[in-house]
């Protein structure tokens, strides 16, 4: 069953009208912490990755090979912690470029050609699968068991559903979400949720828990380039349009930081999650 904190505070600090459009923009996610001695694992971060035969270790040309970042285990996720498109079976694999081994090379939307430095594989069930030797230009980090806790998600203040259904069409966003220059009757429920967030973590699906502001914003650059500026409607369209696939946490267990410090965010289209196009998922990296 999946915890209703979410619901619970809009229910506690907005008016009735206001605390129904907000729950209706909650998703369910998969909440990712480490195993505990006897709990079995969804998923891995660090280790090697197991691949089909056929399946290379993924490169950057002419960077190097990426780091593996983790795998999941669809099929293993608990039901009501995915909705669709989400897929039911197979492994997923990601892997991305380590900006230590060259800081010259950084994986980002607003350099749509470095895109490349980042892969998503979807590995079909019961397809043979070995581990992976490491590349010899690549340290393999410490193995740690992930399980998954069903957990519901709330988007980013900043996005543009929120802010339409917290202030109308027609509210004035200023400095929103600032609960000191907010509408009065928003800024009890502004700061329980800010305190209510916690930290970034890991996580599979539901809503992104960003560092810096929505993550959906920034994979909207190879579309809109400098253009329009943030916020406008063209970007406020685009962001929509997107999924957050996972995050990963910088993460003490396994001696990853991603480099100072920083959470990886792939995001991806419905209709290419529906598709299982992952090679079409983006990385947005925050810190």
């Amino acid at each position: 069953m999946i915890e209703d904190r979410y619901s619970r505070l809009a229910a506690d600090h907005l008016p009735e009208a206001l605390a129904s459009r907000w729950t209706a923009l909650l998703r369910p996610s998969a909440r990712l912490r480490r195993a505990a001695d006897g709990e079995g694992a969804v998923a891995v971060l660090g280790g090697v990755p197991d691949l089909p035969a056929d399946v290379a270790w993924p490169e950057w040309p002419p960077h190097g090979p990426l780091s593996f970042v983790a795998s999941v285990d669809c099929a293993a996720l608990p039901r009501e912690a995915l909705v669709e498109p989400f897929p039911r079976d197979g492994t997923l694999l990601f892997f991305a470029f380590d900006s230590h081994a060259d800081s010259d090379a950084f994986v980002s939307p607003y350099a749509p050609e470095s895109q490349t430095g980042q892969r998503v594989l979807h590995i079909p069930h019961d397809t043979p699968v070995s581990p992976a030797p490491t590349p010899p230009q690549l340290r393999a980090q410490p193995r740690v068991g992930l399980v998954a806790e069903p957990e519901q998600s709330a988007p980013d203040l900043g996005l543009p559903p929120v802010r339409a259904a917290l202030l109308g069409d027609t509210g004035d966003a200023g400095d929103w979400p600032d609960p000191r220059r907010a509408p009065a009757e928003l800024r009890p429920f502004l700061r329980a949720f800010n305190r209510l967030r916690g930290h970034i973590g890991h996580q599979f699906g539901g809503h992104a828990l960003p560092i810096q502001g929505p993550v959906e914003y920034e994979v909207t650059y190879p579309e809109l380039g400098d253009t329009h500026s943030w916020g406008d409607r063209f970007h406020d369209e685009e962001a929509q349009r997107w999924l957050l696939l996972a995050q990963f946490d910088s993460d003490a267990d396994t001696e990853t930081s991603y480099g100072d410090d920083r959470a990886l965010y792939w995001l991806i289209r419905p209709e290419d999650l529906a598709a299982r196009r992952f090679d079409r998922a983006r990385l947005t990296v925050q810190c």
